[in-house]
């Protein structure tokens, strides 16, 4: 109608979905990624979580925490489950979604890859860990969600910057093998991996530090940009 509008300018945009029952992730899941860190290609979808007080919005700071030294970005796809399943065939998977948005797993590589017994949890799932937005998209109004430019920027360098038609396993893919294991219901957020040019297998490695600006953006999905304090 017109009536019920504000500039952007003046509202602060929350994550789209602000408390999920879960937030799903995978791991090394595009192709680019796995050739940076010589790793194998998986024979099977790596899954981990985030806790979901994890998410912050599309705008909102990213916390530095003072128990990380080795903090890093990973733009990635992110789906939003719409319809509740358990055991979903693949070909039905899609019905499934409700649709698209953008997702920064921010991860401490210490805690990560040489603390808590190298198990993942801790290090990807500080507060504020998982900005999210700007905005869903459903699925009908994307042409192909397998075929779509991903990137991310530092204080305005670009860092990774592929295509999701480097994903591994692709949404179908995932959504039906999660729901192997667990029922998934409106409001999941499932996310489906990072690009090659993350801050650790960089020579010399790069991390991020407070007044760190970092875009994540997503062709057709929008941008999301946090500033790291």
């Amino acid at each position: 109608s017109g009536r019920h509008r504000l500039p952007r300018a003046a509202a602060r945009l929350l994550a789209p979905v602000g408390d999920p029952e879960k937030v799903i992730c995978v791991g090394l899941n595009y192709h680019d990624h796995c050739r940076e860190q010589a790793a194998k290609v998986p024979k099977e979808p790596l899954i981990f979580s985030k806790f979901p007080s994890a998410i912050t919005g599309p705008f909102d700071d990213i916390v530095h925490p003072p128990d990380s030294s080795e903090l890093d970005w990973e733009v990635e796809l992110a789906a939003v489950i719409g319809k509740r399943g358990r055991h979903i065939e693949e070909a039905a998977a899609l019905e499934h979604v409700l649709g698209f948005t953008v997702a920064n797993d921010v991860s401490a590589r210490d805690w990560q890859m040489r603390r808590n017994g190298r198990q993942w949890l801790l290090g990807k799932t500080f507060d504020t860990f998982c900005p999210l937005g700007p905005a869903i998209v459903t699925k009908e109004a994307l042409a192909d969600v397998h075929n779509l430019w991903i990137r991310c920027s530092v204080n305005g360098q670009r860092m990774q910057d592929s295509n999701t038609g480097q994903l591994i396993f692709g949404v179908p893919t995932l959504v039906a093998w999660v729901s192997r294991f667990v029922t998934l219901v409106p409001g999941d957020i499932l996310l489906t991996g990072t690009p090659a040019g993350v801050g650790v297998f960089r020579k010399p490695p790069v991390f991020l530090k407070r007044g760190d600006e970092v875009q994540c953006e997503i062709e057709e999905l929008g941008a999301i940009c946090n500033r790291v304090v």
